[in-house]
């Protein structure tokens, strides 16, 4: 018997402070990005799949949402934030390096909600996103990652890390259309 798809969306450092070279470049490709991940955050929310938000810490290293929010908090990224900061029946985990899994309790949170196939998005495709894949695909995770769902501050690198992400991960990059997200055919509600 073939064991039931049960999907997670995982956003990744979307709570940014973008004070970093290009960070305002970056901010302006996330603010486009908020449509898709919310509408995705939509579709999640109404089949009762889990949203999973796994971020950098600011060195404040404590998964206080609301400390990282304040923390991030500027001109820059406060569109951003205003539009995909987490839901208080979203989960909220912080991260020390550039993968969701590595020193976190992904991994655990997943097998306790019995998760077998990830969706990821967020910023930066060709670090973070792609970290947080690759770390996956070890752990035989499913993965989707929307084309439309991540961004880098160089869209080539982008388009490499999403080339990585299809071919040697194996995951799914089809993106979700601004015109359709029922995503009912990637998976059984």
């Amino acid at each position: 018997m073939t064991k039931p798809i049960a999907p997670a969306l995982i956003i990744i450092d979307m709570i940014n402070d973008f004070q970093f070279k290009e960070g305002a470049l970056l901010a302006e490709k996330a603010d486009h990005l908020t449509v898709p991940i919310n509408a995705l955050r939509a579709y999640f929310h109404h089949h009762h799949h889990p949203v999973i938000y796994v971020n950098d810490h600011y060195n404040l290293w404590q998964a206080n949402l609301y400390k990282i929010i304040d923390y991030c908090s500027n001109d820059i990224s406060d569109k951003v934030i205003q539009k995909i900061q987490p839901r208080d029946d979203e989960y909220f985990l912080i991260k020390p390096k550039h993968s969701g899994f590595f020193g976190t309790a992904l991994n655990t949170l997943l097998n306790q909600l019995n998760i077998d196939t990830l969706y990821l998005a967020g910023i930066a495709g060709n670090i973070c996103v792609l970290f947080t894949a690759n770390d996956a695909y070890m752990r035989e995770y499913q993965l989707v990652v929307p084309e439309n769902c991540i961004a880098s501050n160089c869209d080539e690198d982008n388009q490499y890390a999403l080339l990585m992400m299809n071919q040697v991960l194996k995951a799914n990059i089809d993106p979700i259309s601004e015109d359709n997200y029922n995503i009912t055919g990637k998976f059984p509600s």
